[in-house]
């Protein structure tokens, strides 16, 4: 048998491992609140993109058909765009609100807000976006 410990007293103490825990616990207080503003820019980020696509698709759509589409499916169906968008923030396709033409006889999609109750990291609100 070699000098130093014996096989039964090898391993951590249970100082060592608290402290090993310390650290870790300290590390992941300053990492998780970072990590999940990230994730809300993203979302954010995301969603102010879907409505740029979204919005050239309704006015391309104008400009070919003479009309504002009646739904988003209208553009899905005429491949302005490939599947109906999701909103990051709901995390729905669903909750989109459209706004009709201005001056016209209010049918149509002139434009579309985001369904999501809140405000953004910039103190704006979604739906207003």
């Amino acid at each position: 048998m070699s000098a130093g410990r014996s096989a039964a007293t090898r391993g951590f103490t249970l100082v060592e491992l608290l402290v090993v825990l310390a650290i870790i616990a300290t590390l992941m207080s300053i990492a998780a609140p970072r990590y999940f503003e990230h994730l809300d820019r993203s979302r954010e980020a995301s969603l102010r993109q879907t409505l740029v696509v979204v919005r050239d698709a309704i006015d391309k759509y104008h400009a070919d058909i003479g009309a504002w589409p009646p739904d988003l499916d209208a553009l899905v169906t005429k491949r302005y765009l490939r599947k109906l968008p999701f909103d990051p923030i709901t995390e729905r396709s669903d909750s989109w609100q459209y706004v009709a033409p201005p001056g016209g006889d209010g049918t149509g999609v002139w434009d579309l807000h985001s369904g999501a109750e809140g405000t953004a990291k910039d103190g704006t609100r979604y739906a207003d976006w």
